[in-house]
């Protein structure tokens, strides 16, 4: 049989297949007809309803009460960057007052041994505020909520904050709350002279932190009995300024003799030591027994970024115990690791952190040959209660320019896995001045509420004499420590003040991005995790859809560069349902005295904008009447986007509120008053209006029949919605540049079509499908979209004349258009999304707005086929999840072994080191539940922070190219489906004629999800294999000669009395006797 042959064969079988059908398919010609008569229907009635033609006439109408400007972007970016090198250059300056005071402070400090109790006061700020009183310390009565910091403070103070796992009587707490108290005054001084500061802190290497004003650590009535965990040197901006970057190779000993609990102690030490790492950071785990071996699938160091930290920490948790200790092996490969220069990392302070038992080999031959010059820190961590000789691990760390720590139990792992940066702090120290250098961190959420802050930093050195230190018999060569770190944190709501975005229209807008890449400041910036613990890392191509033009500009920005690009791009819409095309143009330069770079975004349309010209209170007062309560019967109902229009009205999301406190402000003082932003009240009332002239017009025409409402909203903030009683149904954003329908109308010359999203849980969907159409304005042959008009159309009347338009009366035995509940076709209509928007099927309407992949699997994934739609797959990474959790049976700790009664009186388990241990180990499990983090990553959280963040892939589909027909057959099994699909022109919209669903039931397809769901990412072992870009801080202090050496290990002094030891065990017996019933049988 011939080629030609079997095609008619094939379509003869297919005819068979398809002998269901009414008959012949509607021919292509017949279905553009329909298609035509769409959308001349929709349109004609949009255009009408809408007064779009009016609109326009009425801006001529109104020309002289307003001016056209340019918007000249490399000017706009140069005034802003300037702003924030000021701003951040005044904080930099009360930065290094504080840290020269505090270094004179404790050099004339008189060290103490023998404080009294009730010697050292100061305010605690984790004691509650109707505590009583303690001899030592108080609590201020001056306590009064803040606008600034939105908490209690009181300026006549400072607040202490001590980590829990510190010992608060210790002789050096003692010490430095003693001379720390002096900064007080320091404090206040920088405050007086400029009243816009935040959070001035010294955290102290102790753990110690004292910050200004003084507040509670914690809102008791928000976060009831929660822990507290906070320990300042393991925030990052202490990390960031406590030492220059780290290449850490931290060398795991998974021999034989470190199984059981040794070994779940090595996990959680790892788990630990990783988070004292930041962005700047690069590290990679090896473990050794007979052999050594990388940990993951890390072939290099890696960035200490979330993911891959935690990847290192999953690595970890797998590593199994056997075989023999072969230290050569292991820091051959560790040395190895360290060894590249032509791969990514901080190229800067190369340390290796070994967590063993301990054992007989020195390995000297190894670090003769990799480490002649000592340039790589060996620091040594003897894990567990074992007898082995601690002596060649200690020699390790002595030869190497590092430190030997001991780890016997979990509660001394967080004190010891972080006071290695002492160590590395002393290059700095040595090199004073110079490394007297602000830093400025990554954004981050503040510890006390105040949101996305970054952090000016500037370590704070001891000065003191090193042989009255001596004397003093200190074990530490004290000029040679870092005291500890001086902050000033400055929120981005300041920086935003200085990025104005209100002249750019909705799609225009400022970013930053900082050496790292990571956005500091970006619209989709915007974390969901409430938790300040977690790091707020989201990096400028994550931000915004990735392409090669992008990645070339945030490498230009990295490097300081000032320069321009004009790129087509892919734009996610407000909602996320949507991509768009459009052009943008990035202008950029970076911020003086800083290591961040800023950049303008601008679409063509923003190149000018409208500058309101009434001054005159007469007419701003006929204006604003339009905007009274009373008068939505007049006017519709009335939105202004919550906008800080004067620095004594504070914008609110109750719009009813704020519009009456906005009427009542301008009614006292007028829209010229110094408090106000002259320029953005006068826009709101030009507006006010222009909206109020074209709600007289719509007043006198009558609705047309298939219109349930219409509404105009501008980029001055208006949102007039008619009839009034249509607006109280109303659920767009009041905000204009944060409106989906809005940004998405200026982005695309149609009328989109936005149906409400369907909720599944609502059962339904909305009554009406928004359509909306910028106007565009035309000013001296400058064209501008100053709003958009719209409609919203009665889905019930809509469909009937969807029904009507396809209608044919002189049909035979051809299918007769789409009708109402065909049983031979599925008539749908979808944007550009891939949501329907109507059909010709009851069952079809109840889920307007859903993803069509839901709906009709096997025909979506055809129109995909076709070409007619395409997709995007993106990552979140802000989204917040539900943490995977283990079922439990009972209050046990999972992987901890829980004493009987008849144990804990039984005197041979307490003598045994093991039973010590695992003491310990319940205890401070009870306490500080994060601590076994690296062994059970999942432990029980608070009702109020029972979410955590994670990350989750969107697809989002979007019509692929301009072509407006397309055909095709879905075919499965014996059984095949036609359609036929036809974009309707100057909108969104594509309308699919198809052999109904049910006719092909055989098709078994999964259905295409769209909405968000929780994933994984990108794999990291192939993102190491490609790094982004980065640059690290331009100083590096890690140069180890001529160190002073006052011994290389031993106790931290910080750890509590012996009372209070034998107390925790009571407790521990409490607990254990009192919670018995509880436990879970092992």
């Amino acid at each position: 049989m011939d080629t030609h042959t079997f095609s008619i064969s094939l379509l003869l079988l297919l005819s068979v297949v398809s002998s269901v059908s009414a008959g012949p398919f509607p021919s292509p010609l017949m279905v553009k007809e329909w298609v035509d008569q769409m959308q001349k229907e929709l349109i004609s009635m949009t255009d009408t309803a809408s007064g779009i033609q009016n609109l326009i006439q009425i801006y001529h109408n109104h020309v002289t009460q307003f001016s056209v400007e340019s918007n000249n972007a490399r000017q706009l970016v140069a005034t802003a960057a300037g702003n924030i090198e000021k701003l951040l250059a005044n904080r930099s300056r009360a930065l290094k007052r504080l840290a020269t005071e505090a270094e004179k402070f404790q050099m004339e400090h008189q060290w103490r041994d023998d404080y009294e109790d009730d010697e050292i006061v100061y305010y605690n700020s984790k004691d509650y505020l109707n505590q009583t009183e303690r001899n030592n310390r108080y609590v201020p009565d001056d306590f009064h909520e803040d606008p600034d910091f939105k908490r209690l403070v009181s300026y006549n103070t400072t607040a202490v904050h001590i980590p829990t796992d510190i010992y608060e009587g210790s002789t050096i707490v003692l010490n430095e709350l003693n001379w720390t108290e002096a900064l007080e005054d320091v404090f206040r001084k920088n405050k007086e002279e400029d009243p816009t500061l935040l959070w001035q802190v010294f955290g102290s290497a102790t753990g110690l932190a004292r910050y200004y004003p003084a507040s509670p650590w914690m809102d008791t009535s928000r976060t009831p009995n929660k822990i507290d965990l906070y320990d300042v040197r393991r925030r990052p901006w202490y990390i960031q300024g406590a030492a220059s970057p780290k290449d850490m190779l931290i060398l795991v000993d998974a021999s034989g003799s470190v199984s059981g609990l040794t070994l779940k102690l090595i996990r959680t030490s790892v788990s630990e030591m990783l988070e004292t790492l930041s962005d700047d950071d690069y590290v990679n785990v090896v473990y050794f027994n007979d052999k050594a071996t990388r940990a993951s699938c890390f072939d290099n160091l890696v960035q200490a970024n979330v993911r891959n930290k935690k990847m290192l920490k999953d690595a970890v948790h797998n590593i199994t115990a056997k075989g023999i200790t072969n230290y050569r092996g292991g820091f051959e490969l560790a040395f190895q690791q360290l060894a590249p220069m032509n791969v990514s990392r901080a190229n800067c302070n190369k340390i290796i952190m070994l967590f063993t038992d301990g054992g007989e080999e020195r390995a000297e031959e190894i670090f003769n040959k990799y480490n002649p010059d000592r340039t790589v820190r060996i620091f040594t961590f003897s894990v567990g209660q074992h007898n082995y000789d601690k002596g060649p691990i200690q020699w390790m760390a002595c030869e190497n320019k590092g430190f030997y720590y001991e780890i016997p139990s979990i509660g001394a792992i967080r004190i010891n896995t972080q006071e290695y940066l002492d160590v590395l702090g002393r290059p700095m120290v040595r090199a004073d001045k110079r490394a007297k250098q602000v830093q400025w961190t990554n954004v981050y959420l503040d510890a006390l509420e105040l949101g996305l802050v970054i952090t000016g930093t500037l370590p704070v050195f001891n000065k003191t004499n090193t042989k009255a230190d001596k004397e003093r018999g200190m074990k530490k060569p004290q000029n040679q420590l870092i005291l500890g770190v001086m902050a000033i944190d400055v929120s981005l709501e300041d920086i935003k003040r200085l990025t104005p975005r209100f002249t750019f229209g909705p799609n225009g807008y400022y970013f930053a991005i900082d050496p790292n890449g990571y956005v500091l400041l970006h619209p989709n910036l915007q974390p969901k995790n409430p938790k300040f613990q977690e790091p707020v890392t989201l990096d400028f191509l994550d931000a915004e859809l990735e392409d090669e033009i992008k990645v070339q500009i945030r490498r230009r920005m990295i490097d300081g560069l000032t320069g321009n690009h004009t790129i087509h791009t892919l734009v996610k819409s407000q909602d996320e349902r949507y991509i768009d095309r459009g052009l943008r143009t990035y202008t950029f330069a970076p911020v003086v005295g800083t290591d961040y770079s800023l950049a303008l975004v601008l679409p063509d349309y923003s190149l000018h904008y409208i500058r309101a010209t009434i001054g005159d209170t007469i007419t701003q007062a006929k204006f604003s009447e339009s905007l009274l309560a009373d008068k939505f019967d007049e006017y519709g109902y009335t939105f202004i986007a919550p906008r800080e229009y004067c620095k004594d009205l504070k914008p609110s999301k109750n719009n009813t509120e704020f519009l009456m406190e906005f009427n009542n402000y301008i009614d006292r003082k007028t829209p010229n008053n110094p408090m106000c932003n002259v320029e953005l009240v006068n826009r709101l009332l030009l507006d006010a209006g222009i909206t109020s002239d074209l709600i007289k017009i719509w007043k006198e025409k009558e609705l047309q029949h298939g219109v349930s409402a219409r509404f105009v909203a501008t980029d001055g903030g208006i949102t007039r919605v008619y009839p009034k009683s249509a607006g109280q149904y109303w659920t767009e954003n009041s905000e204009t540049y944060e409106s989906s329908f809005y940004k998405r109308s200026l982005d695309n010359d149609l009328y989109i079509f936005t149906p409400t999203p369907y909720l599944t849980n609502e059962n339904g969907s909305d009554d009406s499908i928004l359509v909306s159409r910028a106007v565009n304005l035309t000013i001296n042959d400058i064209t501008l979209k100053p709003a958009v008009v719209g409609v919203k159309l009665d889905i019930s009347a809509w469909m009937a004349s969807f029904i009507n338009t396809t209608q044919r009366t002189d049909c035979n035995d051809e299918i007769c258009g789409c009708q109402r509940n065909d049983v031979y076709v599925d008539c749908v209509i979808l944007d550009d999304g891939g949501f329907l928007v109507m059909a010709n099927r009851d069952d079809y309407i109840d889920q307007i707005g859903r993803f069509f992949g839901v709906i009709d699997p096997i025909l979506m994934v055809s129109l995909v086929n076709s070409s007619l739609f395409t997709f995007n797959k993106t990552f979140d990474y802000q989204s917040l999840c539900d943490p995977e959790r283990e079922s439990k049976a009972a209050a046990g700790l999972r992987s901890v072994y829980v004493p009987t009664i008849a144990d804990i009186l039984n005197v041979g388990w307490w003598a045994t080191a093991a039973a010590w241990s695992i003491l310990q180990q319940l205890l401070v499990s009870i306490t500080f539940p994060n601590f076994l983090d690296a062994a059970d990553m999942d432990e029980d959280l608070s009702d109020a922070m029972s979410k955590e963040g994670c990350i989750t892939e969107q697809t989002q589909y979007f019509f692929e190219n301009s072509d407006r027909t397309f055909t095709g057959a879905v075919g499965c099994e014996n059984c095949s489906r036609m359609y036929h699909a036809e974009k309707l022109p100057k909108t969104n919209l594509v309308f699919i004629i198809a052999d109904a669903k049910h006719t092909c039931l055989l098709c078994d397809v999964k259905p295409l999800i769209q909405d968000e769901q929780p994933s994984n990412g990108p794999d990291p072992c192939e993102l190491a294999k490609q790094p982004r870009y980065r640059k690290g801080p331009a100083a590096c202090f890690d140069n180890n000669e001529h160190e002073d050496d006052f011994g290389c290990g031993g106790a931290s002094s910080l750890s509590p009395s012996l009372w209070q030891m034998v107390m925790l065990q009571l407790v521990l017996l409490w607990v254990l006797t009192g919670s018995r019933h509880h436990a879970v049988p092992s």
